[in-house]
């Protein structure tokens, strides 16, 4: 699986996508009822009022799974960088420089002997 950012960020992101998502819906909706579609318009802010509803309540509970897997995620310092940065699971990558991580030797890249 490759990430093009740290798998907490990754988290952190659709949960974000999710919240502005659902405000826009509820946006959308509320003009069925601002600009007076009649019994249509009110029927399209209550089914958005309840989609976008339900996408803020699925945001918060990624968030609060973001928060929970960074509480227990292991700090390692990035070779590249040299900042902290959390990981989780065998492989992630830096928070800052987008590193490839890896606290398992299988997946570790081999040092090139150097020849001459």
């Amino acid at each position: 699986m490759q990430l093009k950012s740290s798998k907490v960020n990754e988290f952190r992101l659709w949960g974000l996508l999710l919240t502005m998502g659902g405000m826009l819906l509820m946006i959308v909706g509320l003009a069925g009822i601002v600009f007076d579609w009649g019994q249509v318009g009110r029927i399209a802010a209550v089914i958005c009022m309840l989609i976008g509803a339900v996408s803020m309540l699925g945001s918060m509970g990624i968030y609060f799974f973001a928060g929970m897997m960074s509480t227990s995620a292991v700090v390692v310092e990035c070779p590249e960088c040299a900042k902290p940065t959390k990981m989780i699971g065998k492989t992630d990558r830096c928070m800052f420089c987008k590193t490839i991580l890896t606290m398992d030797p299988e997946h570790a890249t081999k040092p090139e002997s150097k020849t001459t």
